[in-house]
């Protein structure tokens, strides 16, 4: 399984943890503990509680995901 295969669904950053890990709640009303994407952190875009966010999960652990997006 490649890097790219993934489940991409929407969700909002609850809280900030240490070390760019966040509690993410998405739209299906489950929380996962979600980290940021290499990509984001290179271009040190910022993430803050409220912000909604793009969350790439494996189909083998749906408690953990990556933040590839940020939206407006």
């Amino acid at each position: 399984m490649a890097k790219d295969d993934g489940i991409e669904i929407a969700g909002v950053v609850q809280e900030a943890l240490p070390g760019t890990m966040f509690q993410v709640q998405l739209e299906t009303g489950q929380m996962v503990l979600a980290y940021l994407c290499g990509k984001m952190r290179k271009f040190r875009i910022k993430i803050l509680p409220g912000d909604s966010v793009k969350v790439m999960m494996s189909p083998y652990d749906l408690t953990k995901g990556r933040i590839t997006f940020r939206a407006k």
